[in-house]
């Protein structure tokens, strides 16, 4: 490892699942920029958020922290006025500055309470979430070049999260066909004018000149093995897909061509954002700095992609929780590394990595760990077989091969996945008692992360 610090780019996307990468196996897109981060660099291909929603999974990427510490559960938080001080004074940014960084933030934010870009010191290079923080960030990052002083960039850019305004909008369609029923953001939702709808409309169509036949027989992603619900649903979950409104309407009333058609746009959206992150490394490469720069590549959370009969997030399913993570660092990190066997955390281990990177110490009561012993020697040892998640139905653990979850309520509260076997976890495999001595580790493992 060099004795110099490195500078460090964090380049997030929002609603991008694990599978959402063309390296990854997805044949269905192309994202040649989020590809070379990870050829050049290691990927973590069993990488997880805290809670796949995005405030929550935001709040613990910057803090390191569960998103429960602070009773965070969704994107509603009214009992949150003031993020203590102990936090803003350790997160990310702040111990980074402390130690003679330069800190800026571009981009989505949507963050609890008084915790913003400026309470955590960096400042705020663009409130755009698309193609023009990717532009200011590749001007920010030229202006840099040659300059000795380390600097921390953390960009958010918002695609392939447009997604989520398909099911909603046709939901609203579908319940309020009459015009004077609509509330303003159901109104927002049926107009074509925002960026959000351009976007997605633009995703949705298909290739000019292509017979609507063809288009699905030839180019449109097949529905995914597991598009049925799980066999054993639980029953809260069940009860949380009738309770809303958008959710239950496409379990309820999408047809397989829809179903596609949105997995066609996602693919489009994610693509989308891979060309701004190609923005952004071109502006590495100009400005000479790609040797001694670490960049972490991720997303806040997934989205269902039509599993189970699901779009959207909120979740514990794989699609959901499961996420892009990945780290480039040419002067210290072996290019062409895939990581299979350890679960990790983005949202409890990109703040330890950051510190070790920058050689400084992680704060004491943080759970998470450094990533780069595994980067760098890959075999390294790594004190933790599981990692949590939560998000406001269950909370669980997982690890490389078994997912464990415990339900807010249901006879079916108890749930255990084995995704070596069950990798698309179509049924709960509690009961199976081969897999007993996994299912004891795994209530260990649960009772440990969440000890009250």
């Amino acid at each position: 490892m060099s004795d110099i610090r490195p500078n460090i780019i964090f380049i997030n996307t929002d609603q991008q699942h694990a599978g959402m990468l063309s390296c990854a196996g997805n044949s269905f897109l192309k994202t040649p920029a989020m590809d070379r981060l990870a050829n050049e660099g290691i990927r973590f291909e069993r990488a997880y958020c805290s809670n796949p929603v995005c405030l929550p999974s935001r709040f613990s990427w910057f803090t390191g922290r569960m998103p429960s510490e602070l009773d965070i559960w969704d994107n509603k938080n009214p009992h949150i006025d003031q993020v203590p001080d102990y936090i803003l004074e350790n997160c990310a940014a702040t111990l980074l500055k402390n130690v003679g960084y330069e800190v800026a933030y571009g981009g989505k934010v949507h963050l609890p309470g008084n915790m913003s870009p400026e309470s955590m010191g960096c400042e705020n290079i663009s409130d755009d979430k698309r193609d023009d923080l990717a532009d200011l960030s590749a001007d920010w990052i030229k202006q840099r070049s040659g300059q000795e002083q380390p600097f921390f960039l953390s960009i958010c850019l918002v695609n392939p999260h447009d997604i989520c305004f398909m099911a909603m909008r046709d939901y609203v369609r579908r319940e309020k066909p009459n015009d004077a029923d609509l509330n303003k953001n159901e109104r927002w939702l049926l107009s074509d004018d925002s960026i959000e709808m351009e976007e997605l409309n633009k995703a949705l169509e298909i290739p000019a000149g292509m017979s609507e036949d063809d288009f699905f027989n030839k180019y449109c992603p097949p529905l995914p093995s597991n598009h049925q619900p799980q066999e054993d649903e639980p029953e809260a979950l069940s009860a949380h897909v009738a309770e809303t409104g958008f959710r239950n309407n496409a379990r309820e009333h999408w047809d397989e061509r829809t179903w596609r058609l949105h997995r066609w746009a996602y693919c489009r959206l994610t693509e989308r954002v891979d060309r701004q992150v190609q923005t952004v490394i071109d502006a590495i490469d100009g400005a000479g700095l790609t040797d001694n720069t670490m960049v972490i590549f991720t997303s806040d959370h997934g989205d269902h992609d039509a599993s189970h009969k699901l779009d959207q997030k909120t979740i514990l399913y794989e699609e959901a929780a499961r996420i892009p993570l990945t780290i480039r660092w040419p002067q210290a990190i072996n290019a062409g590394q895939v990581n299979s066997s350890h679960a990790v955390s983005n949202g409890l281990d990109v703040l330890p990595t950051l510190c070790d990177a920058a050689g400084i110490p992680r704060p004491n009561d943080l759970k998470g760990r450094s990533l780069l012993p595994l980067a760098q020697h890959n075999e390294a040892p790594f004190q933790r077989e599981f990692v949590p998640i939560e998000c406001k139905l269950a909370r669980g653990v997982v690890n490389a091969r078994y997912k464990y979850m415990r339900y807010n309520d249901g006879e079916s509260a108890e749930q255990l996945m084995d995704l070596q076997v069950d990798p698309h976890e179509t049924r709960n495999h509690l009961e199976n008692v081969e897999l007993l001595d996994g299912l004891m580790a795994c209530r260990s493992a649960y009772d440990q992360h969440f000890a009250s």
